[in-house]
């Protein structure tokens, strides 16, 4: 089986919180690692970046997604457990879970309209890119004085 894309980790990743315990990441990525029956090559592919794993990053992402919704809550670090919003969520019994679900919580859409994240005003790039622009010309220095063979002083 391929690696399933962080969308379609979300509902067994929901699931296997259910127990109402706390779950490490690592116990987390074992269970699902079963579940969705994956090699051992298909567990070792990495990002083209080369410092994380395909199936660990999928699996973050769903994870962040679910605790952006408050469908799970981080009890310490690296421990999750899930929460009263998402054992509703599974009592309802859903067919799969995704960004489009999750938009019926004000918390993901607060989270997934952030600043940073998509725009909120219909901006266009050539708007967006003046301000960025705009921002930097603010940060540059205006004045260079020497204050010796070692050292530089910018004024703002």
């Amino acid at each position: 089986m391929a690696i399933p894309d962080f969308q379609t980790i979300m509902l067994p990743l929901l699931r296997y919180f259910s127990d109402g315990q706390e779950h490490s990441n690592q116990e987390l990525m074992d269970k699902l690692a079963k579940e969705f029956s994956l090699t051992e090559e298909e567990l070792n592919a990495l990002l083209p970046s080369g410092k994380q794993t395909v199936f660990y990053n999928r699996v973050g992402w769903a994870r962040t997604y679910l605790t952006k919704a408050g469908l799970l809550e981080m009890s310490r670090r690296s421990y999750y457990r899930i929460t009263d919003r998402g054992r509703q969520v599974l009592g309802r019994n859903p067919s799969r879970i995704d960004m489009k679900f999750l938009e019926q919580f004000p918390e993901y859409i607060e989270f997934r309209d952030r600043e940073g994240g998509r725009r909120k005003s219909k901006e266009t790039i050539a708007e967006v890119s003046e301000k960025k622009r705009q921002r930097k010309f603010l940060r540059m220095p205006t004045k260079r004085y020497d204050t010796g063979w070692h050292r530089t002083y910018w004024a703002w």
